[in-house]
Formats: structure tokens, sequence, C-alpha cells
């Protein structure tokens, strides 16, 4: 039995009974099969994709969802489709998953985060992760999330410095070729307040 698999199970049985998350302006939710169009689009985008080895097409945009949907209906939490409240609009993705056990650090749970480009600058990626760690802490009982990315993205990384995360040290991502220049990572650590 792998470490990845006992932590899912602990936290499955700590399962909220909701699969939303409101905040003033968003509304983090399941997907719906509307969502798949702009998110594909999204993770077509260059520039959204830029810190990723490369952008992703429909049928892997697709299967993305998909995943991150079944995992949403087993546990009731996940990389949760995000919604901007006034317009009902499809904006990207934020909230919680364990990541590959071939990650120096794993187990954990990493919080994180992609939006579309017309929607950067606005606070809404902070607002939304807010919750979701809010959520990971209060309902899930986590004592620590995570989040990582290439060194390079300054922005994101900034986003982890507002939720009050704090640098642990920079990494190689096994996953990524040594010729990368994405491969260089940074991972940030979060503890629960309580």
């Amino acid at each position: 039995i792998s470490l990845k698999w006992c932590l899912l199970m602990l936290v499955r049985f700590a399962m909220f009974s909701s699969n939303e998350l409101p905040t003033p302006r968003l509304l983090l939710r399941q997907w719906r099969p509307s969502d798949l169009e702009p998110f594909a689009a999204m993770s077509s985008d260059a520039d959204v994709m830029r810190y990723y080895p490369a952008p992703r097409s429909r049928e892997q945009s697709d299967a993305f969802a998909q995943r991150v949907l079944r995992l949403i209906d087993e546990l009731g939490w996940g990389f949760w489709a995000v919604e901007e409240r006034v317009s009902g609009r499809f904006i990207g993705f934020v909230g919680l998953h364990v990541p590959s056990d071939k990650l120096p650090f794993s187990p954990c749970v990493e919080v994180g985060w992609r939006l579309a480009k017309p929607y950067w600058g606005l606070g809404y990626a902070t607002e939304a992760a807010q919750s979701a760690i809010a959520f990971g802490f209060q309902q899930l009982h986590l004592k620590e999330l995570v989040a990582f990315t290439a060194i390079a993205n300054l922005k994101s990384r900034a986003v982890m410095e507002r939720l009050g995360m704090r640098l642990d040290c920079e990494l190689d991502h096994p996953q990524l070729p040594v010729e990368s220049w994405l491969r260089r990572h940074v991972l940030y650590r979060l503890h629960s307040p309580v």
C-alpha cells in the first residue's frame, strides 16, 4: 500500500459534504460539460501555459478535466472549476490535489491554480486559493499544504507569498527533462494555524 493511497483514504474519510465553495466574487464548484471548451482554449494559450512543458491539445485538456471531475466525485474536493459569480463564466481552476509519488516532497496535498489570462491581476487566484486552503485546514484537518512551480514563475510565487506560504527550498522537478528550463522549481509550505 502506497503512502499516496493512505493519504487519499485518510482525507476521504474527512470528506466534506459539499462540492462548492463560495467566495465574495467566485464559486469553486464541480466541473460541467460547458467548462470544457473555455478550459481547452485556456489550456492551449501559450501565455497561460508558459510554465508548463507545452500547451495542451483539446484531448489532453478534456482528459485533465475528466480526471479532476472524477476525483472531486470520489473525494468531495480537488481542483474545482472556478466561476466568476457576476458573469457566471468559467475562468479556470483552483483547489487541492495529491501530487505524484515521484516528487521528493510527497506524500502531501498541494494547493494549485490556473486561470484564463483575462482574469489575471484581479486577485482571483488568491481569493479562491484562500477558500481552498481554509477548506483543507478546517474540513480536511490537514496539517500542511504545499505549492510548487518553476523558479521563474514570479506571478504564481507572488500568490503563494500573499497566501502566507513560505519558501522551503529549490529542487529539480523529477518529471521534467534535465535540459528543460522549467526543471528548476521552488517549493512553498503553509502550516495549519491550529
